[in-house]
């Protein structure tokens, strides 16, 4: 039997043209799902594994609708072979029912972890390279210098609570303890 799963990251994200593409594999029962890929719990995922038997084949648009890491992605796929299943990506054109795609999904999984390692360091470099500039990463402050002054007046000499101030300032109460 052929079993798709679809995965989304986010309830904003649509799932209508994986399962549409699923379907049109032949795919009898879909598992579908918007929760992150890195997330370990999946319910849809963990209950089509439990479900498959020896000679279904789960298939997924793409590998990364499986997972987002090298090795969370090896534990499905191999989780997936001890059910007796194989693994079909449609985009990747990948298949572990056979030698050949069992080969080529191991070294397209190392690609694209590599890949994701890759942009990481090099926002880390960029972020780097941006502080030796001078510019900060992040939001900026909810008040300025001038404003902190302004509140420690208000609460030492004027005796003003803070959820007042918060209020007045249109901040958080925590960002006036803060201050």
């Amino acid at each position: 039997m052929i079993i798709g799963y679809a995965r989304v990251s986010t309830e904003e994200q649509h799932l209508d043209a994986q399962i549409s593409a699923l379907g049109a594999t032949g795919a009898e029962r879909i598992f579908s799902e918007k929760v992150s890929g890195t997330k370990r719990a999946r319910p849809e995922l963990n209950r089509m594994i439990e479900q498959l038997r020896d000679g279904d084949v789960v298939v997924v648009t793409k590998y990364d609708r499986l997972s987002r890491s090298l090795q969370d992605l090896l534990s499905i796929v191999e989780a997936v072979g001890k059910q007796g299943a194989g693994f079909r990506s449609l985009a990747e054109d990948i298949d572990t029912t056979t030698p050949a795609g069992r080969l080529v999904f191991h070294v397209f999984a190392s690609i694209a972890q590599f890949e994701r390692e890759r942009i990481s360091e090099r926002t880390k470099e960029g972020l780097v390279a941006a502080r030796k500039r001078g510019r900060l990463g992040g939001r900026p402050p909810a008040l300025s210098s001038e404003r902190r002054v302004e509140v420690a007046r208000m609460r030492d000499v004027e005796g003003r609570g803070i959820a007042e101030l918060a209020r007045i300032f249109k901040v958080s109460a925590n960002t006036i303890r803060r201050a």
